[in-house]
């Protein structure tokens, strides 16, 4: 029930409101007002009244029906309206009585999400490191070009230089055993996100200014890597801890927003990779990279992280105390059974071998540059196309294949990128032209092509390594895994650049580089009879239950 309330002096005023007008006045107010208001009868002397004690008045009135709309919801009285418009919400109080009214109806974003996945602060860090990775493709074409312009090295040479700065990818256990037990500045994650991106601006900067030689080269490159692969580390501690006991649908939304932030990265930074190289020079380019890993240092500030207390840390795991040595002697021997176990050494033994095939990208990157004539301007434009291929195949897995068996997934995407791979050899052999198909376009088509197979193929395995992690050594042995895959593509190169050495495939000579392609394509069939070291299940037997 309202109540209203008023003074003689406002009575009138309150009576003739257009808001009120649709109440009901009861007779005593009608009494009150002609009390105190008495028409003018004529001249009378003017005297002063002494104010009425209390001339107040509770009048009890209805409250209105409420307004109805098609769907018989009740309209918002005019005291919520207000306060909602305000507000922003649509909101019924709860002490309405009448039963027409809802208890409580509001209006909200959800989360956004991307690839399936709410951006949380932690998640948005995440996706960033894996940003700067991609951009840091920024300098990829400047240092194959001062490889082969500057110091003139030869393709097995380039080969081998790109093998050893991937060194730091193989041991990447240690950095998540350096990670979770020795604490800086008080924090496992963001300390080390942090001094990564120094690390990285610190070994570009060098390569800007400093370095006049393939060996400081090759350390300076080794620095970069290093910086990039610590950070890997770390964020893909916190992916693996989300992917724990969710389905392989899951565990590949997760991948996809890691892959596609990198392949998004590579797209921002690909086509400039080649025009600065061309306008400014190699010099130019890796300064400019040497301000992309400081946004991996600022982002670190998003990792929501508690303290680590040093005291209480110095005293419980010291050095040199036994206590802690015999921590890290168990990790390692827990580390060793978790491999050992047939459902996990299985498959990491099929993903070494399918990664160790050899490769042929350094003595494809000396034909199109020293034989066809390709400018860095273009090479750039061709990288920008396989950054599109690349989020193109991210999307295609999280699209179509992330509930497709792995088994079924390694053997159409190895078959058919065999299979697209050896039409590079109608490049080196010119049988493109004959069909009056340029160079230029026909190099664009076959490494989009051959992009979106390759980096659909490679999801499974992230997924597959991510799955593989037992509670409680998630991030030690998720890098144990990629660090095997790692180690295998570094023994692909090793292999790639033995064989160019071998049918003398030079920077000037290039008559068996035909059949360097075709050996290559051919050997990435050579696992395919392995597949049965692959789990047969198909993901969301591991669902959270």
């Amino acid at each position: 029930m309202a109540t209203w309330t008023s003074t003689s002096s406002s009575s009138s005023s309150v009576s003739n409101n257009s808001i009120f007008s649709c109440f009901s006045i009861p007779p005593v107010f009608s009494q009150i007002c002609r009390r105190n208001f008495t028409p003018f009868a004529g001249p009378r002397k003017k005297r002063r009244r002494p104010p009425p004690e209390n001339m107040s008045v509770t009048v009890p009135i209805s409250p209105p029906a409420p307004l109805l709309y098609d769907d018989d919801e009740p309209f918002l009285d005019f005291t919520t309206r207000n306060r909602d418009l305000m507000t922003g919400q649509v909101e019924v109080d709860d002490t309405t009585p009448s039963k027409n009214f809802p208890r409580r109806k509001k209006y909200s974003l959800g989360p956004v999400k991307c690839f399936g996945v709410e951006l949380t602060p932690d998640n948005i860090a995440v996706a960033m490191v894996y940003f700067v990775q991609g951009v840091l493709g920024l300098s990829r074409l400047a240092v194959g070009f001062y490889l082969k312009d500057d110091l003139h090295l030869d393709p097995a040479e380039t080969a081998v230089i790109s093998g050893f700065s991937s060194l730091p990818w193989l041991i990447k256990p240690i950095y998540g055993f350096i990670s979770d037990s020795v604490p800086l500045f008080g924090y496992r994650r963001r300390s080390y996100l942090i001094l990564s991106g120094l690390l990285g601006a610190l070994s570009w900067s060098l390569m800007a200014t400093l370095v006049d030689g393939k060996y400081a080269a090759a350390f300076s490159i080794l620095m970069g890597s290093l910086s990039v692969a610590f950070s890997d580390v770390v964020v893909d501690s916190m992916v693996v801890e989300r992917a724990r006991g969710e389905s392989q649908s899951m565990s590949g939304s997760l991948q996809s927003l890691c892959w596609g932030s990198s392949a998004f990265g590579g797209i921002v930074s690909a086509y400039f990779s080649g025009s600065l190289v061309e306008a400014y020079g190699v010099r130019f380019v890796f300064g400019v990279t040497a301000l992309l890993p400081l946004l991996t240092s600022a982002v670190a500030v998003l990792v929501k992280e508690q303290p680590v207390i040093a005291s209480a840390w110095r005293q419980n795991n010291s050095l040199a105390d036994p206590g802690f040595l015999d921590t890290f002697k168990t990790s390692i021997v827990e580390l060793w059974k978790a491999v050992r176990q047939r459902s996990v050494f299985l498959p990491t033994l099929f993903i070494f071998l399918w990664q160790a095939t050899p490769h042929s990208e350094s003595a494809m990157f000396y034909f199109t540059t020293n034989k066809l004539g390709f400018t860095p301007e273009f090479l750039g434009r061709v990288k920008l196309v396989t950054s599109v291929a690349s989020l193109l195949g991210v999307g295609l897995y999280n699209g179509f294949l992330k509930n497709v068996p792995l088994r079924k997934i390694f053997l159409i995407t190895t078959v058919f990128g065999t299979a697209l791979g050896l039409t590079q050899v109608f490049l080196v052999m010119g049988i493109n032209r004959q069909f009056g198909i340029s160079d230029e376009w026909f190099a664009i088509g076959d490494s989009l092509i051959i992009t979106v197979l390759g980096q659909a193929s490679f999801m499974p395995v992230l997924v597959l390594a991510a799955r593989l992690c037992p509670e409680g050594m998630e991030a030690t042995l998720f890098a144990t895994l990629m660090s095997v895959s790692n180690g295998g593509s570094v023994l692909g190169g090793l292999l790639g650049a033995g064989l160019t050495q071998y049918l003398g495939v030079t920077k000037d000579r290039f008559d068996n580089l035909a059949l360097l392609l075709i050996l290559c394509n051919l050997s990435s069939l050579l696992p395919l009879p392995l597949l049965g070291l692959l789990p047969r299940d198909n993901s969301d037997a591991n669902s959270k239950t």
